[in-house]
């Protein structure tokens, strides 16, 4: 529900020069949902489901930052420098996205303490840290709305919320709540954001976290406050805190209007995500369970369809905007990948193939590396199986190598986007940076293909897959094996 509508007259003329942080240009992210990522056990006297169980949404596995440093080690060898964390303040639900108290951390996740702890071993490992903004609403248990619920009419901060009758049904669902609250959720009331006092205090938390050390903000519906001076105000007090703050919105459309360069620095990035499903997946893609998904139906692409929404995408906003955007292949509001292409892993690993060779910076979702399973929410927020049995060790080491590829080539990093053949379900591309190349080849096809290399810089070029060293000429052709890649770095 939006009710403020003071939104600034905007167009979609982007802002000449916008900025980003320049970090996030060499990013590769891993989102982690804290309550079934790791368990350290230093968090005790919890009614806990044991560890592994089928998810279910009222029920806590009890995850802490604790147990994520205990596991920094695992997430670093991923080539990971930078972490993005669903919610963590204190909230009473095992996602966190019904706030509590933005000015502490759950004390089922560690409290304060753990994440200083967290933020300090990260930033010396040189990893950043982006927390999880919920901005449009807050919860029942929110000490502003509590008031409102025992005072009624007569509370000091009636006007930090929409109330729209008396008196209020926080928990009578058979009566109308009496306030407005995100998608009618009444355990989600939405802020009076038009209220100085409330935005004062949204400013405020963004202000203080980011001096407590953290490196961005991913923003939970941010369209749903519709108003651009409240976004502007946010970028303006968390830039003059760290310029190098990354801003990331979660806008699943358009999203011109918020990034001119005055709001957010990206968005999550689904542009991205439903491609990779249509091409990746297109022999096996789980349609029902998609639809069920927040990703929605998706159809089947050929490469040629593919190619051209990706170059559309690469295009789709200033370049410096680009290169920031938050590229995933799901999250945790969505089936996870390997079970929306029903299993394969196969189209998995090319996706990700895809993903870390593609402008933007790629963000991996817990478990993915391993090949954890799960359909929507909640089971795509499985906790992690750190028993390794059951761990797909392929794309483990496939993951490896590409964020390794990755960090050490200039043009996989922050090269253009060209495609130069895509023809029945293959696909070759060259990312060019300051006179120097790499070239992808991607085959979709159960049975190898010859790609032409038309347009190519003549060298000699390594993959960094298989280790295989190749010499390009224009004319030439690239073999490619079935559902299978080739990633090529120059060497000389």
């Amino acid at each position: 529900m939006t009710a403020v509508q003071n939104a600034a007259p905007h167009s979609d003329t982007q802002a000449a020069h916008p900025t980003t942080p320049d970090w996030v240009k060499d990013a590769v992210f891993y989102q982690i949902f804290p309550d079934r990522f790791a368990r350290s056990g230093r968090v005790s006297g919890l009614n806990l489901q044991p560890w592994g169980d089928t998810p279910e949404f009222n029920r806590y596995m009890g995850g802490d930052l604790w147990g994520v440093m205990e596991r920094l080690d695992h997430i670093q060898n991923l080539g990971v420098n930078a972490v993005y964390f669903c919610p963590v303040f204190q909230s009473a639900s095992n996602h966190r996205y019904h706030t509590h108290d933005y000015f502490q951390v759950d004390p089922m996740l560690g409290g304060n303490d753990a994440l200083r702890a967290l933020i300090d071993e990260a930033h010396a490992r040189g990893m950043r840290v982006v927390l999880d903004g919920v901005f449009n609403h807050s919860s029942r248990g929110f000490f502003q709305f509590n008031d409102l619920l025992e005072q009624g009419e007569a509370s000091a901060y009636r006007d930090w919320f929409h109330p729209e009758g008396w008196p209020l049904h926080a928990y009578d669902d058979a009566r109308p709540a009496g306030y407005a609250a995100w998608w009618g959720n009444r355990a989600l009331p939405k802020f009076n954001t038009g209220n100085p006092a409330v935005r004062d205090f949204l400013w405020a938390v963004a202000e203080y976290w980011t001096r407590f050390g953290i490196d961005g903000w991913r923003l939970d519906v941010p369209n749903e406050i519709d108003d651009d001076s409240f976004w502007q105000e946010f970028r303006r007090r968390v830039k003059a805190v760290n310029p190098e703050t990354y801003i990331v919105g979660e806008i699943w459309g358009d999203a011109h209007r918020w990034l001119r360069g005055d709001q957010f620095d990206a968005v999550m990035n689904y542009h991205f995500t439903r491609p990779c499903l249509a091409f990746f997946g297109a022999r096996t893609l789980d349609h029902p369970m998609n639809e069920r998904s927040g990703t929605g139906r998706v159809d089947p692409v050929g490469a040629p369809a593919f190619a051209a929404r990706m170059a559309e995408v690469a295009r789709m906003y200033h370049p410096e905007i680009v290169s920031a955007q938050l590229n995933l292949l799901d999250s945790h509001d969505t089936a996870r990948f390997i079970t929306a292409v029903g299993g394969d892993a196969s189209a998995y690993r090319l996706a990700t193939i895809f993903q870390m060779t593609y402008p933007g910076a790629p963000c991996i979702y817990y478990g993915d590396e391993i090949g954890l399973a799960g359909g929507p929410d909640p089971d795509c927020r499985r906790a992690f199986p750190w028993e390794g049995s059951e761990w797909d060790t392929v794309t483990l080491e496939l993951t490896r190598k590409l964020t390794a590829a990755r960090h050490a080539s200039r043009p996989l990093q922050r090269g253009n986007f060209e495609v130069l053949h895509a023809e029945g379900e293959a696909l070759l591309y060259a990312r060019c940076h300051e006179g120097r190349c790499a070239y992808v080849a991607l085959n979709c096809a159960g049975e190898s293909v010859h790609l032409p290399l038309n347009g190519v810089e003549a060298g000699t070029y390594r993959d960094v897959l298989s280790g295989q060293t190749y010499r390009l000429m224009d004319g030439a052709e690239l073999e490619v094996g079935a559902r299978g890649g080739v990633v090529l770095v120059r060497e000389s």
